[in-house]
């Protein structure tokens, strides 16, 4: 927690910006807490040394924050979750109708092809606190689920995608690709997956700007909490769930769509995106 509160605090302070940043939940809700440090180096920065950031977390507590603020403008503002939703799921169990008071949220997590990254069946985020992210899929919120898969092969950048992008020479841009090099050697010798991906960036760009979705349906998606399965998004692509003769499968039936399911993004319009942002 007080490192994810630093790097939050150095990037908005890189980015000239003055965004509270709240300290929230330190452990998920039933799990023993794991970090991905194999992935994003022993500080998630990519072990890259950033000075302390100047501002302190801002007073109060993250889940209290969140309530407080959707409370106050029911319906207009979005949600944009990019890690484990233990945060949300709690504010949730404290007041239910937060639901109801966000507009949309977009959810960085899962993967409708069941292609896992820390086991083969999940996604880190979802597996982190299934439990967390079962409670906030079945909340009733309007949410779209950003699959890890739709941030890899032609999504990740290249290596003359990111010369180019070191060649903006801004801050934003040089900070973009130093902070990620342990993430880009790990991506490619861990998961044989060449290039920079980019996760975050993708799911914030289609809350920017929803049509980078290209292809969406709703489905009902089950977060899985067994051990061997655990934080598998089970997408019920074919809505069998609502049709006979399945609707009385024991456990199964009846369920209604109840997540929004990107498939597919327009991948030249969200790399122009970051583009944009990091020059």
């Amino acid at each position: 927690l007080e490192q994810g509160s630093i790097n939050a605090r150095y990037t908005v302070e890189l980015c000239g910006k003055e965004t509270p940043v709240y300290d929230g939940c330190a452990r998920p809700l039933v799990r023993e807490p794991f970090h991905a440090h194999y992935f994003h180096g022993p500080d998630g920065m990519g072990g890259m040394d950033y000075p302390h950031p100047k501002r302190p977390p801002a007073p109060g507590y993250a889940v209290n924050e969140l309530i407080r603020r959707f409370g106050e403008a029911p319906g207009e503002i979005t949600l944009v979750t990019l890690g484990p939703l233990t945060n949300i799921a709690t504010a949730l169990r404290i007041e239910p109708r937060l639901a109801q008071w966000v507009k949309q949220c977009y959810v960085m997590g899962g993967a409708a092809w069941a292609v896992g990254n820390v086991t083969p069946a999940a996604e880190y985020n979802i597996w982190c606190d299934p439990e967390a992210a079962r409670i906030v899929f079945h909340s009733g919120m309007e949410m779209m689920m950003v699959g890890w898969e739709l941030c890899r092969g032609e999504a990740n950048l290249t290596g003359e995608e990111m010369a180019m992008v070191a060649g903006f020479d801004t801050e934003r841009a040089r900070f973009a690709i130093d902070c990620n090099k342990h993430a880009l050697d790990a991506s490619t010798f861990l998961q044989s997956d060449p290039g920079l991906g980019l996760p975050d960036p993708v799911t914030m760009s289609i809350a920017l700007d929803p049509t980078i979705c290209t292809k969406r349906s709703k489905h009902y998606v089950e977060v899985s909490c067994d051990d061997l399965t655990r934080g598998m998004t089970i997408v019920d692509e074919l809505h069998v769930t609502r049709t006979e003769p399945y609707r009385d499968r024991h456990w199964w039936g009846p369920r209604d769509p109840n997540i929004e399911v990107c498939w597919e993004i327009d991948i030249g319009r969200w790399k122009e995106t970051l583009y944009r942002t990091l020059r």
